[in-house]
């Protein structure tokens, strides 16, 4: 995927570089290269930020739950408290 954007970049670059002047060559980089390129990554992108959204929340989950079961366990592993001796 990011060998297509470092061609799209080059090809770009090289086509500012062949105009006229300096503030065409930079809007033809910004808009011809620059802007559609950060949105086609970012929509290309969304499916890893997904699997990597779920997986946090995943673990986040497990060790929630791995903390609550702890937490059983020494609260069952406690002595019960003793009865006072009446007088």
């Amino acid at each position: 995927m990011y060998i297509v954007a470092i061609a799209w970049i080059y090809v770009v670059f090289m086509m500012a570089i062949t105009e006229a002047n300096a503030v065409a060559g930079v809007m033809t980089f910004l808009l011809y290269g620059v802007f559609p390129l950060t949105i086609v990554l970012y929509l290309m992108g969304t499916p890893q930020r997904k699997r990597n959204r779920q997986r946090a929340e995943n673990s986040a989950r497990l060790a929630a739950q791995e903390k609550a079961a702890e937490a059983a366990a020494t609260a069952a592993q406690q002595p019960a408290p003793e009865e006072k001796a009446k007088p």
